[in-house]
């Protein structure tokens, strides 16, 4: 089912029960309708977290964020099996493929766009994964702030370390 609206396209699968199985809203680009230049939390424009696996709110590849997107999905991290083990711990298995929501499951060093309570939430236990700043919503910083952010700085020349480590 197929449902418009002034600025989102929703998706709506249906099991055979009536139950809605997935919710998965998407902005539409059309020329009357093109959304306001997603900044991420060094001020410029938000680059792509990761296409593969597909990551973001919006399954766009980016760590975009809206209204319905209640987890604010807006840090995007390069997952560990620390912080995979730690988020299993919290009840949100992210190693477990989901075909039934188009979901691989994640391995240590994939990229992936985290609620940013959830990346906070991991830095508090000692957890917490490495941060592409370029890719991650402004709006993490609204939980986190920039600086520990910052501390966590995922260092292209060297896939899985921290800048401060």
């Amino acid at each position: 089912m197929l449902v418009r609206h002034w600025k989102f396209v929703i998706i709506i699968h249906f099991m055979l029960a009536g139950r809605v199985l997935l919710f998965a809203p998407r902005f539409v680009n059309s020329p009357g309708n093109m959304e306001q230049v997603a900044k991420n939390v060094l001020g410029g424009a938000l680059q792509c977290c990761c296409n593969s696996p597909k990551t973001g709110f919006y399954r766009d590849g980016y760590c975009k964020t809206g209204p319905m997107d209640l987890g604010s999905h807006t840090v995007c991290a390069v997952v560990t099996p620390d912080f995979l083990e730690f988020t299993a711990q919290q009840g949100n298995d992210l190693s477990t493929p989901r075909p039934e929501f188009d979901f691989p499951g994640l391995q240590a060093g994939d990229k992936w766009c985290l609620c940013a309570l959830r990346w906070l939430q991991a830095y508090q236990a000692g957890c917490a994964p490495s941060v592409v700043l370029e890719a991650s919503h402004e709006k993490a910083l609204e939980v986190v702030p920039r600086e520990i952010l910052e501390q966590f700085r995922f260092n292209t020349n060297n896939d899985n370390e921290n800048v401060n480590e």
